[in-house]
């Protein structure tokens, strides 16, 4: 009991820290506003009202849930979450996001897909906003470039990239966090410290300080579970690897005991150069034996 509260207490930082950030800043109405306002400093017309939430639920693959999909009039605007490691197979869960947006936004207009009648659908922007280190920075991936050569296709999906914001925008403020969250974590390791320390930071350097100072103890509680979910991943991928790797050798093992027997070798000489017990050799022999007659 003793030793759970201490893990308890200390803590581990989850892994996809930035990532709950990322989705329960710009789930709050206000810090959406500043989000569009950042992708359409042009359109100075629209209110928080003209904000309508259409975030996918978790109903393609289990691991969509980090995402943002919102709708300001006729444009529907959807950011695939964060990403630190760089792949250009986000574009395909960006298509995949976009089709279960339409999806629900078909039903929730009353549209049915196999009428004749042409459908009405408000025009997508994909965006990613990458905050990892890549020392090309291209501003848009498409879907045909990356996975047919650029030939063309009947299909393609350009997504925006955006890596930085612009200055004290709310996607700067973003990305200036998730970078202080890796400097601590480097420096503290995934503790309790390392987020009081990122907050503290931000806050003293006017990165998010409103959010932090309002939500605190809630990032707290949101950013620390005793499992994280990496962890567990890497857990299950290495006993399916450690499994794998048993099973191959024990193949290898039962292989030679095979050539062995058929060369007539004495049971013990079989032992000895498999590596197998007494037990699985006489099976092998008397399987052999069976095969043969």
């Amino acid at each position: 009991m003793g030793e759970e509260k201490e893990k308890n207490v200390d803590g581990i930082v989850k892994h996809t820290l930035k990532d709950n950030v990322f989705t329960s800043l710009f789930k709050e109405k206000k810090y959406l506003m500043q989000l569009y306002q950042a992708l359409h400093p042009e359109d100075r017309d629209v209110t928080e009202d003209d904000l309508q939430d259409v975030t996918v639920s978790n109903v393609l693959v289990n691991d969509i849930y980090n995402d943002i999909g919102f709708r300001v009039g006729s444009t529907l605007l959807i950011l695939i979450e964060s990403q630190s490691t760089w792949t250009v197979n986000i574009i395909f869960r960006a298509l995949m996001y976009l089709v279960q947006t339409y999806r629900e936004y078909f039903n929730e207009t009353r549209q049915n897909i196999y009428n004749s009648k042409k459908l009405r659908m408000p025009k997508p922007e994909v965006y990613v906003i990458y905050t990892g280190d890549r020392k090309t920075r291209p501003e848009q991936i498409s879907f045909a470039e990356e996975f047919f050569d650029g030939k063309e296709t009947c299909l393609d999906l350009k997504v925006k990239m955006i890596y930085d914001g612009k200055e004290g925008d709310i996607i700067s403020q973003y990305v200036a966090f998730t970078k202080v969250c890796n400097e601590q974590v480097k420096a503290y390791g995934r503790t309790r410290k390392a987020i009081r320390a990122t907050i503290r930071i931000c806050k003293d350097k006017n990165v998010l300080k409103e959010y932090l100072e309002s939500r605190e103890q809630e990032v707290l509680d949101m950013l620390m579970e005793l499992y994280d979910q990496e962890e567990v991943m890497r857990s299950y991928l290495e006993s399916e690897r450690y499994e794998a790797a048993q099973e191959a050798e024990n193949t290898t093992k039962i292989q030679m005991a095979r050539e062995m027997i058929h060369g007539n070798e004495p049971l013990e000489k079989i032992i000895r150069y498999s590596g197998l017990s007494r037990e699985a050799v006489l099976e092998i022999q008397k399987e052999e034996l069976q095969m043969a007659t």
